[in-house]
């Protein structure tokens, strides 16, 4: 599902840009016709491929803890494997 669709029919805040740099609008104007898209689109999808949202930032957070619990778990556990530093230091006494 797109980004514009979620927004379909719901009143949304409207957001003017001044002084954009001529350059930076030729790319965009470009990328956007490259894509058969308004400018206003392309920034749109820009925007939310790149600003996070409150509900992403909380996705984030949780996958974050979970990582990092599984992590604490790993390295908790004993392998049968030298750890690369040790490895490292038995190479070096070679």
């Amino acid at each position: 599902m797109k980004l514009l669709d979620l927004y379909q029919g719901t009143p949304m805040a409207t957001l003017y840009v001044e002084n954009v740099p001529d350059e930076l609008y030729d790319a965009l104007k470009q990328r956007a016709r490259g894509r058969r898209k308004s400018i206003s689109a392309e920034v749109l999808e820009l925007l939310s491929e790149h600003i996070p949202t409150e509900a992403e930032l909380a996705r984030r957070r949780t996958l974050l803890r979970q990582a990092l619990k599984i992590q604490r778990r790993s390295s908790a556990a004993q392998f049968p494997f030298p750890s690369a530093e040790e490895m490292q230091r038995e190479d070096r006494g070679r």
